[in-house]
């Protein structure tokens, strides 16, 4: 059906392309570019043999010229962009002066300010749609999966969604005293942000962590949830008609929360440059390097990921709740595709966007946020590539 170009080659990449050549009716030919081109051969390699044709290049995705260059050689119907949340920007103008349709999986987050919002991507809005390219935003987990089932359930089960927890439990053990699930140096910035949640028209901020709830997970059990500051709330409080409160929690263990707090202490999470030995280093990146390489925790990592979102709004003006949610088992995913489950609930919808957009059910010129797109033919695709999706018309709130 199509070609795609797959910029990065880390985990999440590692389990998009997987599965772009499980789907090999839709993905007959893609490219793996990334700037350590032994990487991609290297997948290459493992992946060769099946019915989608796959070749590599070395590409700086911080380099909008070698970014043109490789698309007019290359010519995809659509880029897949799994490079660093610093180079959408970049990536995006590369699709522009190519008019190439574009997906990626997180928000635009500059390098020197750990601030990820949707401005910098919705400014291209215009110049998108006059181009009549499409450009998908978030087509991940979370942000992405949480989008579509906003969308499914306010298709399928409300009039109006007035309240939305996102909950992102990861009940998974790698063995490590401390290591993050992925990019350590995006988590850690996510984390030590301040929190925030969107309530009743306007920003609520709260200090990191501050707010801390208790929720019981069906396949993983009873765990500590913080309230964190997420893209997909800026996103669905602009697209669900009838909202009133949007609230992000994300799970973790104490031995996470006390590394974190002292690494924090000592200053090895600042992203503000200092001098040592007549060199300039920013200490998170140092501390990255020291870290495990999320892609390596999948053959320690065990046990299970619940994601999903409980909503509460009216239908035909009666109250109504409603909780949708996938359990996915980081040994399954090893077993699969060789990746522990954080990478699969992201890449497989990686995958998913670009596939409709290849197959047409997603073009639409201009920029959009992945609930603003039908989610039906999404969630098909959810339950028939690995991430079957659960419902629950009785959950027990989050206070």
């Amino acid at each position: 059906m199509g070609k795609a170009l797959i910029i990065g080659c880390g985990g999440v990449a590692g389990v998009a392309i997987n599965k772009c050549c499980q789907n090999s009716d839709v993905f007959e030919d893609i490219m793996i570019a990334s700037r350590t081109k032994s990487k991609c051969d290297a997948l290459k390699a493992k992946l060769d043999g099946g019915k989608t044709r796959i070749s590599t290049a070395k590409v700086d995705a911080d380099n909008v010229d070698e970014l043109v260059a490789l698309i007019n050689s290359y010519k995809p119907d659509v880029v897949l962009n799994l490079a660093l949340p610093y180079q959408d920007l970049t990536i995006m103008d590369a699709c522009l002066a190519t008019k190439t349709h574009y997906v990626d999986t997180a928000n635009y987050e500059p390098i020197d300010n750990a601030k990820f919002e949707y401005k910098w991507q919705w400014d291209y809005r215009e110049r998108f749609e006059k181009a009549g390219i499409t450009a998908i935003l978030g087509s991940g987990f979370d942000p992405g999966v949480t989008g579509v089932y906003s969308a499914y359930a306010l298709k399928h089960h409300f009039d109006e969604i007035n309240y939305i927890d996102i909950l992102d439990c990861n009940g998974g053990d790698h063995g490590y005293p401390f290591a993050t699930n992925f990019n350590p140096e995006i988590n850690i910035r996510e984390v030590t942000a301040n929190g925030s949640y969107w309530e009743d028209g306007k920003w609520i901020e709260t200090e990191p962590m501050a707010i801390k709830r208790e929720y019981d997970f069906k396949s993983v059990g009873m765990k500590d949830m913080y309230l964190l500051h997420h893209e997909e709330i800026e996103s669905l409080a602009l697209n669900m008609p009838g909202i009133k409160r949007i609230r992000f929690f994300m799970t973790f263990g104490q031995s996470y929360i006390t590394h974190l707090k002292c690494l924090e202490n000592v200053g090895m999470t600042s992203i503000e440059p200092i001098n040592y030995e007549g060199k300039q280093i920013v200490p998170l990146q140092f501390l990255r390097a020291m870290l495990p390489d999320p892609a390596s925790l999948g053959p320690r990592t065990v046990g299970k990921t619940n994601i999903g979102c409980i909503f509460r709004g009216k239908k035909d003006g009666v109250d109504k709740t409603y909780y949708l949610y996938n359990i996915c088992d980081h040994q399954e995913c090893y077993r699969e595709v060789e990746s522990q489950a954080i990478s699969y609930t992201t890449g497989v919808p990686a995958m998913i966007g670009a596939m409709m957009v290849l197959n047409g059910n997603w073009v639409k010129p201009g920029v959009h946020n992945i609930e603003e797109m039908d989610p039906d033919a999404f969630m098909d695709a959810l339950n028939k590539w690995g991430l079957p999706w659960e419902e629950d018309f009785a959950p027990v709130l989050v206070d």
